[in-house]
Formats: C-alpha cells, sequence, structure tokens
C-alpha cells in the first residue's frame, strides 16, 4: 500500500518539475497530415547600385581643390541626356550647359558647382539628379623658368616642392646661379617672393626652404 501512495503523489511531483524547469521537454510532433512550420527566409543583401557605364572617368582632385579655368568637367544629369555635356572652363570661369546656358564654375569645388546645377535645372527638370566629373585638371599650374633644361608650365596635380620642380623640368644647366634661386608668388593681389639655395638643399641643410609649392608659383632660376 506504502509503494502504491508513492507512486501515486512522486510520478505528478515528476511532472510538475519538469514543466517548471523546461528539462526533458520533447518537441510537439505535427499532427498527422498537417504541414511542417516553414522555415524562416535566409535575409538576402541588396545588391549594390549599378555603375552608369554612361559616366566617363576623372582624375581624383588634390585637397583643397577648386574648380579653375581650362579645367575640363563632365557633367552628368541622371535621365536627362539633353542637359548633360563635357565642358571646358572659360577664361571668365562661366561653363556652357545645353538649356542653362553660362553657369559659373571657377572657384567653386565640385560639390557647390553640383548644387549650383541642381538649383538652376529645378525651372526645367523635377527632382535633379547631377553628377560632376573633373576630367582635367589645367588650372593648377606652377611655372619655372631661366636656367632650366625645359622651362614652361608644369601641371600641379599634387604636392610638389621646389627641388621636385626642378628635377621634373631637367635639372640645373651649366651655368646656373644656384644659390639665388626665387619663388615669386601672388596670392589675393599681395605679391611675396621666396630665396632657394639649391645647393644647401641637396646637402640637407636650411630644408625648410624647399618649399611646397601652390598654383600660380613662378620659379626663377637666374
Amino acid at each position: 500500500m506504502t509503494h502504491k501512495l508513492a507512486f501515486k503523489y512522486v510520478l505528478p511531483l515528476a511532472f510538475v518539475l519538469v514543466a517548471q524547469t523546461g528539462y526533458a521537454q520533447a518537441p510537439t510532433p505535427t499532427p498527422p497530415g498537417a504541414k511542417a512550420p516553414a522555415k524562416p527566409a535566409p535575409t538576402v543583401k541588396p545588391a549594390p547600385a549599378p555603375v552608369d557605364p554612361a559616366l566617363p572617368k576623372g582624375v581624383v582632385p588634390p585637397a583643397g581643390y577648386v574648380i579653375g579655368p581650362e579645367d575640363l568637367l563632365h557633367i552628368f544629369f541622371w535621365r536627362e541626356k539633353e542637359l548633360s555635356t563635357e565642358a571646358m572652363v572659360r577664361p571668365d570661369g562661366k561653363i556652357s550647359v545645353p538649356l542653362l546656358n553660362d553657369v559659373e564654375a571657377a572657384g567653386l569645388t565640385p560639390e557647390e558647382l553640383r548644387d549650383r546645377l541642381m538649383t538652376q535645372a529645378q525651372r526645367l527638370v523635377e527632382d535633379a539628379n547631377v553628377t560632376v566629373i573633373v576630367r582635367q585638371i589645367n588650372s593648377r599650374r606652377v611655372y619655372i623658368t631661366g636656367q632650366v633644361g625645359r622651362a614652361g608650365p608644369y601641371p600641379l596635380t599634387g604636392p610638389m616642392t621646389v627641388l621636385q620642380l626642378i628635377a621634373v623640368a631637367g635639372g640645373l644647366l651649366e651655368y646656373a646661379d644656384a644659390e639665388a634661386i626665387v619663388i615669386l608668388r601672388n596670392e589675393k593681389g599681395v605679391p611675396s617672393n621666396f630665396r632657394f639655395n639649391y645647393k644647401e638643399v641637396i646637402r640637407q641643410k636650411n630644408l625648410k626652404q624647399n618649399i611646397e609649392l601652390r598654383p600660380g608659383d613662378t620659379v626663377v632660376v637666374p
């Protein structure tokens, strides 16, 4: 009799403990004829936006770049081919864009020109989407004249020092005054000049005079 009572009370208690702790829970069987629950669909990452083959390749402008005369730009209006064009910045700083006529570009960054084009195109196109691509940078130039192998203008597409420009220009000629080279600079109408002693620099002396050139600088080698 005692064993029967123990079995009567202990067995239900065991079921209560299993229900509370979660142990020994068997999976719920699928009833006959019923469909098994569907598995969640795997997460699919969105495909990247396609690259428009109509966009030409451009150059990477240097830090602080602003558009200037003779720079070549590609103006691309998404889905508006009649407005898209390739334009050279004129000496007056403007570019010609179909249906928009003349647009001031010089002195602006590519992003600023993009905003200006979008604003002016609103009267013709709703929700205009514009891309400005810099194809060639011709406005950033430095000049070297005098006793060097190849005097003339040189594009300034990245950092360049006086010594590097002299090397690009073919080096100093035999009778050059290497100790009296001058860099002429004009910023916002204010002229300035810097001395450069070639012999000191190549001997690793007074290296501060080997300054980084800026657009419009002229190096004079007497």
